[in-house]
This record gives C-alpha cells, structure tokens and sequence, in this order.
C-alpha cells in the first residue's frame, strides 16, 4: 500500500475494523513518514457466466431471475426477494464458474414448489415452455401427486 502523502510503500497496520458492506477498515501509519491513513478492503466475487439456451453467455444478474419471480408470485404470499437471494448464495457456494439457465430455473422451481403451488404452476410455464392446455395439465398432475406422496 503506497502512502497517499509520500508515496513510500512500507505502511504498517495499527487497527483493523469491519465497516459497511462487508468491507474491512484499517488504519494504517507509513513507516518513512508516520502520516496516518485509512483504506478500505473489500471482497471481490467474480460473477459466475450464464450459459443461455442458444449457447451464448453472459454474467450472472440476479435482477433477472427476480423480474422473473416478482411476475409469477404477484399477489401470492412469497417473499421473491427472499427467494433469489437464497438461489444467488447458492450459485456463489457452488464456487463454479459457469452454469446453465435451466439450471437456475430448476433451482427457483424447487424452491417455489415448496413455497407456493399457484407460483410454481406460474413459473413453470414460463420456464418449461408449455405450448398447450396438455403440457400445463401434465405438469398440475405432476405437483398434485408429488404434493400427495408428503
């Protein structure tokens, strides 16, 4: 760390505290001309890269799985926030770098499944691309039998 007021970079560290954000504040004291100064750590995450259905890629945005949630649990009693932060810490403690889009909406529809039926039913239509009436009943059976084997 170079000393913001001689440019010396021998600086010693005399108190370290935690500070907002999950950020580390040390004072520090340059060893060539005593001057005190304070820096900030913080921690940088390296978003992991969604892989897309057409092969492209593009780095993890956790907005985009909350827009998709805010929509399938309007008026239901889901906290979609509380959801996605859930999946977001999961992806990051995978420590991977890349995973599919269909692998996170598999994780939002697990979650979702035992959360709120009517949200799942919502996301899932989306998220598996019914195209008729036969594909959405398929998928109501589906829940209604898993929801009775509980």
């Amino acid at each position: 760390m170079k000393c913001p007021f001689c440019s010396s970079s021998d600086s010693k560290v005399i108190d370290s505290r935690p500070a907002e954000n999950n950020s580390i504040r040390r004072r520090r004291e340059c060893l060539e001309c005593k001057a005190r100064f304070t820096t900030y750590e913080v921690i940088d995450i390296s978003k992991p890269l969604v892989i897309k259905k057409d092969g492209s890629k593009e780095l993890f945005d956790k907005n985009k799985i909350l827009s998709g949630l805010m929509k399938a649990c309007e008026k239901r009693p889901v906290n979609a926030e509380a959801v996605v932060n859930e999946i977001e810490q999961e992806i990051y403690n995978a420590l991977t770098r890349e995973i599919t889009s269909n692998t996170i909406g598999d994780m939002v529809m697990e979650k979702l499944k035992r959360l709120d039926d009517v949200a799942y039913v919502r996301f899932a239509s989306v998220h598996r691309e019914f195209k008729d009436i036969d594909s959405f009943m398929n998928e109501l059976t589906r829940l209604k039998n898993t929801k009775g084997d509980v």
